[in-house]
């Protein structure tokens, strides 16, 4: 049974932002908390500069570990968190 919070980071398209966020919570924080990102709508791939930068500096290969997801495609979370799209974030029930 697993008992770590989970965070779900929200940006609008889930290309970008909040896949490099949930990249970096399971490379550095795995053992806190799981970490998820959605978005209001999904590209038909990760932000290919994203990518690239995420394989330069943190050897994460994003491509072969995460896809763009909807707000259906994960489990109920304990923590959001948005991520400064400048349009209005969807409502994902949440304890904080």
């Amino acid at each position: 049974m697993n008992d770590k919070p989970k965070a779900a980071f929200i940006c609008v398209h889930n290309s970008c932002r909040s896949q490099i966020a949930e990249a970096l919570g399971k490379h550095l924080v795995s053992d806190v908390f799981e970490s998820y990102s959605v978005g209001t709508e999904t590209k038909p791939q990760i932000n290919q500069d994203a990518v690239r930068l995420m394989k330069e500096l943190y050897g994460i290969d994003m491509e072969k570990t995460q896809k763009s997801k909807l707000l259906d495609g994960i489990p109920e979370v304990d923590v959001v968190i948005t991520m400064g799209c400048n349009v209005e974030c969807p409502y994902l029930p949440f304890k904080h």
